[in-house]
């Protein structure tokens, strides 16, 4: 899921030397797209990741998605978004995706099936 910017992005990858000029306080999990092993393209520059990925755009389905800090069943929904929103689809791992609203979050895991269909 890396590359160069897709069509109908806003993000882009960032030009010049990135560096992080000082500590930065971890974000809340569930708030800022940014794991440990990857980010959100927009926190480049100002939050320290393996690497960082220029989302899929994608709509959250007609039932709505419920986001979870982990990729489980048990795990607890924390947020919910709204059918027809936005998602910005940033790590799959089998039937979960990781995303988020934007780079402000809300961030986590939803089912892939909560998501709307890929139009071709």
């Amino acid at each position: 899921m890396s590359g160069a910017v897709r069509e109908g992005t806003e993000y882009a990858v960032p030009h010049g030397v990135l560096g992080l000029k000082g500590p930065v306080e971890k974000p809340v999990p569930g708030t800022l797209p940014l794991r440990g092993d990857l980010a959100h393209i927009a926190l480049a520059g100002t939050h320290l990741a393996a690497h960082y990925v220029i989302p899929h755009l994608r709509t959250v389905g007609d039932d709505g998605a419920g986001l979870r800090l982990a990729p489980r069943d048990d795990s607890e929904v924390f947020a919910s978004l709204d059918a027809a929103s936005r998602f910005e689809l940033l790590d799959v791992a089998g039937e979960w995706a990781w995303g988020c609203s934007g780079p402000a979050g809300p961030s986590g895991w939803c089912r892939a099936s909560e998501l709307a269909p890929q139009s071709a």
